[in-house]
């Protein structure tokens, strides 16, 4: 029996990353060696087994067999005789088909360590083909690895097209095509995760409304890249300097998805987008099952992120609305994020990245004014008052008087 550490701890480590958890792949035994000697069985799709000692996970190698379409379509053999090459062949990249023994000694048969110095993303070989998930995994990695100057390798790039034409992602199974769109939001380059799905053909198939505005022209006034999917490529670079959340960089994604469906006679205006945008985005959310704290910022994004980039210009009962509809008071953290993802939408413009955006300051001290109000204080002043008008009449004083402060008199 031979254990050796696989996968993406090899990478990080020849990398120089931290490395996060660690995998191993146990050669030459069985299922019964293993309970023996103390370690727990647990997954139900292969044998995987936790160390009696450590908890890392272990897994028999193995080799796959397609027997139908999809992400799950596979039969396993995880005999005795499944060497270390075919276990590490059956993976997605290169990069991540490399192996090293107890003594540190590097088993890559692949030649994952010289793509990896290349910065280069290779499939290891033709068997990639037969797992659809692999596309939007090289997607991710792409994400991930971006920064470090990381490309898809030319052959790799027509085989996930191929796959993409061929159909091979109608097959995937809509909980782990968010699971990897999320992994792709929270990557350092989430603009390379959309850029690498869509230059392969999978934005259409997992979401065509983001996909749709490629194409879709804006004012060049305010928007001087014109081209919404640009736009949106923008935002996303954005976001990912301002917030590493990925509920933020999400929200950011789909903010604009009404553009493509706006009344095409009057483009490049988009009058009415966001409440179009809220109707996609509701698609979106039932057809991927995307989770409540995801949906509910990006629809909050999606119908109010014109009114922050004006918000000198609304009225302090319309600022009031604006902060009852966010839910500001009692969740700030969330309305800090939906200030950052409209900080991403205004600099997400050629030419105008480093600009500055004090609508955020602006919305935070009529904030902070409103929520300096001693409630309880006011009311007993006001005994006979409706507690609801009173209040009410306060913050609008209130944020007059804020506005006021900012020089306006609207």
């Amino acid at each position: 029996m031979q254990t050796y550490l696989v996968g993406g701890a090899v990478r990080d480590k020849l990398l120089g990353l931290p490395v996060k958890d660690e995998d191993w792949v146990v050669v030459g035994s069985s299922r019964e060696d293993l309970l023996s000697l103390g370690y727990l069985q647990v997954g139900k799709g292969f044998p995987v087994f936790l160390h009696p000692e450590t908890k890392q996970e272990y897994a028999l190698a193995r080799r796959e067999s397609k027997t139908a379409p999809g992400h799950t379509g596979f039969e396993f053999d995880t005999s005795p005789q499944v060497t270390l090459e075919q276990d590490l062949q059956r993976r997605d990249l290169t990069i991540n088909a490399m192996a090293e023994n107890s003594d540190g000694q590097l088993c890559d048969p692949y030649n994952g360590k010289a793509d990896l110095e290349a910065r280069i993303l290779r499939h290891v070989s033709e068997a990639f083909s037969e797992d659809p998930l692999r596309v939007l995994r090289v997607a991710r990695f792409a994400a991930r690895l971006h920064k470090l100057g990381f490309r898809i390798a030319d052959e790799t790039m027509l085989l996930m097209q191929s796959m993409v034409r061929g159909g091979e992602l109608d097959y995937l199974v809509e909980e782990r095509v968010w699971q990897e769109i999320e992994r792709g939001m929270a990557a350092p380059s989430p603009a390379e995760f959309v850029r690498v799905l869509r230059e392969c053909g999978a934005l259409q198939v997992i979401l065509p409304e983001v996909d749709n505005l490629f194409g879709v022209p804006q004012p060049e006034k305010y928007h001087p890249e014109i081209d919404t999917g640009i736009h949106i490529l923008l935002c996303l670079e954005q976001i990912a300097g301002l917030s590493h959340d990925p509920v933020a960089r999400y929200a950011t994604l789909i903010h604009d998805v009404g553009k493509a469906v706006t009344d095409r006679t009057k483009w490049p205006s988009h009058f009415g987008h966001e409440t179009l945008g809220l109707k996609l985005q509701s698609a979106i959310t039932r057809r991927l099952k995307v989770p409540n704290e995801y949906a509910q910022l990006a629809a909050l994004v999606c119908e109010h992120h014109t009114k922050l980039h004006r918000v000198a210009q609304l009225k302090p009962k319309t600022l009031l609305g604006l902060l009852e509809s966010l839910d500001a008071i009692r969740r700030p953290e969330r309305f800090d994020k939906f200030l950052l993802a409209c900080e991403g939408d205004a600099r997400g413009r050629t030419g105008l990245e480093d600009e500055n955006y004090p609508q955020r300051d602006y919305l935070l001290r009529i904030l902070e004014a409103v929520c300096g109000i001693d409630v309880a204080t006011l009311l007993a002043a006001n005994p006979s008052a409706q507690p609801k008008e009173i209040i009410e009449t306060e913050r609008l004083k209130v944020i007059t008087a804020t506005k006021l402060e900012f020089g306006d008199n609207g």
